[in-house]
């Protein structure tokens, strides 16, 4: 097997943030957390999911990049919400997701991600190690979760996501 790669956007936002990282193999089958976690051996508590929200019903409309952990679940109704000042939000689809940060789903990061705000939930920070999309479905990203505030756009929110 080749040695993993990540998604070219991704490479260089870890490389313009200087970010220490470890670029782990992933079959493209298993790239959704559930399968990856099981696969590979990480716990669920390990992963930390990048999701893009887009307004509803606003022009233009507003996204944001929220990382929570897949334990939890993001509280897009209230916190995001009330971060972004929009009332109704939802999960942007495959193709916004793909048109806004050029990586594929079981692969979004926050790493690469542009302009958008990035809201961290502030139990990512408390991880010691955490698994990231590479950007593509046939890598992942391990880091330190301080890693993603090198990223300008970043801030930790307490409270944004939920147990599941």
């Amino acid at each position: 097997m080749s040695e993993p790669t990540l998604d070219p956007i991704v490479q260089r936002a870890m490389l313009s943030n200087d970010t220490v990282y470890e670029v782990l193999p992933c079959d493209p089958d298993l790239a959704d957390t559930a399968a990856f976690c099981a696969h590979y051996g990480f716990a669920v508590e390990q992963a930390a999911n990048t999701i893009l929200v887009a307004s509803k019903k606003v022009a233009p409309p507003k996204y944001a990049a929220c990382v929570v952990l897949g334990t939890t679940r993001l509280d897009v109704n209230k916190k995001v919400s009330e971060l972004l000042g929009v009332k109704r939000l939802s999960f942007a689809d495959e193709e916004t997701t793909i048109d806004l940060t050029g990586m594929m789903i079981g692969g979004v990061t926050a790493f690469g991600i542009g302009d958008l705000p990035i809201y961290v939930d502030s139990a990512v920070m408390e991880q010691d190690r955490v698994v990231m999309g590479g950007g593509n479905r046939s890598s992942k990203l391990l880091l330190n979760p301080n890693e993603l505030t090198k990223l300008p756009n970043v801030v930790v929110v307490e409270g944004l996501a939920k147990p599941r």
